[in-house]
């Protein structure tokens, strides 16, 4: 197997991840909206009243279903085999839940090793065998790959290294065998909560390992000069370009580039990009999401209160749009759809709908529901 073999998940991590319990909120009529719908979105939120969660929204914005989480979620993930979704706790988690986006099972839950934690965010393989995960070995502050097997209880079976620190998303890349993993290079340890320790020194990349034997295939660093640049998020746009999305955490007056491009063999680019628009994202990217059918990019700045689309092709930015603490992003028709910390969401063609008793998190997916099957988009 992969990696290096490490202990079975134990119980009392398994009781403790695992909180007060479950339960599917899905009435019969909102069940079949979910099956006969084109699209629908999953995404994690925190309720006004401090309970957390994850929820499946209709292409209206509509609350079809929604399960209880013990902690604040971060990604959500799906396997087109079977048809499961797993939505991943915010670092520095210790769970992440299995869950039917059609309210049709019980959500399973899978909990953290003892010496590792979540960082949010997870990929299935292409057959939907196995999970991956990107964790935190915090005593050696490293960051890894651990490695679940999906047809066995998600039983942890190994884990190869990330060969950077703080890793934050993956992607699978097409050939069914590369992960991209963006190292955010940041030192964090549970014991401290979510402080980052090593901001003098940090040292981002974003690094392409085989899945299989654990290998580094390519590893990038950004210049020494913008070693302060998070690399967090990512989405691949048709081309097979990986789009990157970064977070400063140099001086504040600093207005460094936030958005990149990565291709196999070449070093990475930073996309220049109009200086309002720039100084918009308050050196803080969100999320990063592609439009595979109209060809664009899209980036969000919840720090900033904005949206951007991009060109894929030329790399210009083609509309921006002002939204409240915008973050969660997926391709929409010809457009995005975006969830904000105020409640909104956002379709494609610019129909906004509010629930004012969610904030939604940071991701959001979309899985497209076919005749042939379903498939997973960012």
């Amino acid at each position: 197997m992969v990696g290096t073999r490490t202990p079975l998940i134990d119980r009392r991590d398994f009781l403790r991840a695992a909180g007060a319990g479950f339960v599917a909120a899905m009435a019969p009529r909102a069940w079949a909206k979910t099956l006969v719908a084109d699209a629908v979105f999953a995404t994690a939120f925190v309720k006004r009243d401090g309970s957390y969660g994850a929820a499946v929204l209709s292409e209206a914005g509509d609350v079809l279903h929604a399960i209880d989480l013990p902690d604040r979620g971060h990604d959500v993930t799906f396997d087109r085999v079977s048809k499961r979704s797993v939505v991943f706790a915010r670092q520095p988690g210790t769970f992440a839940m299995v869950f039917d986006h059609t309210g049709r099972d019980k959500p399973l839950t899978i909990a953290s090793v003892t010496g590792r934690h979540f960082f949010g965010h997870g990929v299935f393989s292409t057959d939907g065998a196995l999970l991956y995960a990107t964790e935190n070995d915090f005593d050696n502050a490293a960051g890894v790959v651990g490695v679940y097997d999906a047809r066995a209880g998600f039983r942890r079976v190994g884990e190869f290294p990330t060969y950077g620190m703080g890793p934050h998303e993956l992607l699978l890349l097409g050939d069914d065998r590369t992960i991209a993993v963006a190292n955010g290079g940041i030192e964090t340890h549970p014991d401290y909560g979510r402080a980052e320790l090593n901001i003098a020194t940090m040292k981002p990349s974003y690094v392409l390992v085989d899945r299989i034997t654990g290998d580094l295939i390519e590893k990038h660093e950004l210049p020494p000069a913008l070693h302060q640049l998070s690399i967090r998020h990512m989405d691949c746009d048709p081309s097979g370009t990986i789009w990157f999305g970064c977070q400063y955490r140099g001086p504040a007056i600093d207005r460094p580039l936030l958005v990149g491009r990565a291709t196999r063999g070449k070093d990475l680019q930073l996309l220049d990009m109009p200086q309002d628009v720039l100084s918009g994202f308050r050196n803080y990217i969100g999320s990063v999401a592609a439009n595979p059918a109209a060809g664009t990019v899209a980036v969000t700045s919840p720090e900033g209160n904005s949206l951007a689309v991009i060109d894929a092709t030329s790399g210009r930015i083609v509309a921006t749009k002002a939204l409240v603490e915008v973050c969660g992003l997926a391709p929409d028709g010809a457009g995005f759809m975006a969830t904000t910390g105020a409640g909104d969401i956002v379709e494609g063609n610019g129909a906004t709908r509010s629930e004012p008793d969610y904030v939604w998190d940071n991701h959001m997916l979309r899985i497209e529901q076919a005749a042939s099957g379903v498939s997973r988009f960012r």
